[in-house]
């Protein structure tokens, strides 16, 4: 049977759900369809021993504006992510503790440190993040991966192994993957790196205890009916008459329709007639990044009682960066942490547990060992649009495909966190880019 509405959405994300949002209160119709069981993307909460976890997005912070603004106006409050205390740092087989973003190193190795990100502020301040391909050096910076270009910029042993945590972490990819200009604007689209790193001024300052998800469960609640999960996007036909959007026993007729998915999935629907050149090289040379995250809950957070604040990096796979996310100090202790995918994804359940333990244990003593519970999620591993927090875009991609990302194609309008101009790869970048598809969409309806 086909329906009928003004608009279809690809995509129960941030991205789609915000554009939903948006255009139904300006008075046009949606339907959105998500091939997925549930709403919210890369934004998962689930419950271990009877506390509400994120799988994949989890944070927020100062100047993301749009998405604190959405979870206010849904009744979503945070809290301060906790810090107090000593950071520790397990690094060339050395456990050390430091304070603020920055690890203890030797003075020549701080020296370094400052120098490269000195560098990389200077850089990136020169990029045009809604047209990174107009600056002066984008073809020689695009030419190059992350790691070329910190060599090129004298980075040290040191700061080159503490960039890569971070490499990882903002893209699920090594910094030899990841084009140096894309990390650039990246870094610029979030207000700096030390915004975007830190956690007390930063993009991991708050969270919500209740899971970042219910943003999303909230939107489609309001939406009602008008979300379809189970919904798997195969075929998009467009013309000037508008578009019909298909799958597995359902047909949508719109007067145009927002793909709401990363720019790699595109390249699971079938558009008809096909999409110009280059818009289909999107979807394999903008790749989504690898990354995982495994959870220990303890009886309460003991490594408060011994002055640390539960953050700390590791050079020595799988945990190679931890957060504290205890419900409350009296318990339970909650540790996440942020897995390197490359030799984990492949264990099986009872070896990744006991790999990722052994990492917590490696940081927090032999108490880590004995966690009530514990839970670990590989994005990799998803069978439907699998794939890490945002795209990790390798080298010669933003200057040949960047102004594709997302330019419509007569009826067929782009959205989802890749796309973003500010906070791009973060839950604020996908709610701005739905409201960017949807303010689009409506002046194309007009």
């Amino acid at each position: 049977m086909t329906e009928h509405t003004d608009v279809a959405v690809v995509g129960a994300g941030f991205a789609g759900l915000a554009a939903a949002r948006r255009l139904r209160s300006a008075g046009h119709e949606t339907i959105v369809l998500e091939g997925r069981d549930r709403v919210g993307g890369r934004s998962w909460t689930t419950e271990v021993a009877g506390i509400p976890l994120d799988l994949g997005a989890t944070f927020v912070g100062p100047t993301q504006d749009a998405v604190m603004a959405l979870a206010e106006e849904l009744g979503c409050v945070t809290e301060p992510t906790f810090c107090a205390g000593r950071n520790v740092i397990y690094w060339g087989g050395r456990l050390r503790s430091y304070s603020g973003t920055i690890p203890r190193l030797s003075l020549r190795e701080l020296f370094n440190l400052a120098r490269v990100r000195r560098k990389l502020a200077r850089a990136s301040a020169d990029i045009e993040v809604e047209a990174p391909w107009t600056a002066a050096h984008a073809g020689e910076l695009d030419a190059m991966s992350l790691q070329d270009w910190l060599r090129s910029a004298g980075a040290s042993a040191s700061t080159l192994a503490l960039l890569g945590i971070a490499s990882r972490v903002t893209w699920g990819a090594e910094p030899d993957a990841v084009s140096a200009l894309h990390a650039l604007r990246y870094v610029k689209a979030a207000g700096g790196l030390d915004t975007m790193l830190d956690v007390t001024g930063g993009a991991q300052q708050d969270r919500f205890l209740a899971g970042t998800q219910q943003i999303a469960v909230k939107m489609a609640d309001e939406l009602g009916d008008r979300v379809r999960l189970g919904a798997v996007v195969r075929r998009i036909e467009h013309s000037d008459a508008g578009v019909t959007v298909s799958g597995n026993g359902f047909a949508v007729q719109a007067d145009a329709v927002i793909v709401a998915i990363p720019p790699q999935h595109r390249g699971a629907i079938d558009f008809s007639p096909a999409l110009p050149d280059p818009y289909p090289r999107l979807t394999t040379e903008w790749p989504q990044g690898r990354l995982s995250k495994a959870y220990a809950v303890y009886d309460r957070p003991f490594w408060r009682a011994d002055g640390c604040s539960g953050e700390a990096l590791s050079d020595t796979p799988p945990v190679f960066i931890t957060f504290d996310v205890s419900p409350s100090p009296d318990g339970p202790g909650v540790l996440l942490g942020f897995i390197d995918p490359r030799e984990f994804d492949a264990l099986d359940a009872d070896a990744r547990r006991a790999s990722a333990l052994q990492g917590f244990a490696r940081l927090f003593g032999e108490q880590a060992l004995s966690p009530r519970d514990y839970l670990d999620h590989r994005w990799s591993a998803e069978e439907f649009a699998p794939g890490g927090p945002t795209a990790a875009v390798g080298p010669g991609s933003w200057s040949t495909l960047g102004p594709w990302l997302h330019k419509p194609v007569g009826p067929i309008f782009w959205a989802g966190t890749e796309t973003a101009d500010k906070w791009t790869g973060f839950l604020d970048g996908a709610v701005r880019s739905g409201y960017r598809a949807a303010n689009q969409t409506a002046i194309f309806r007009s």
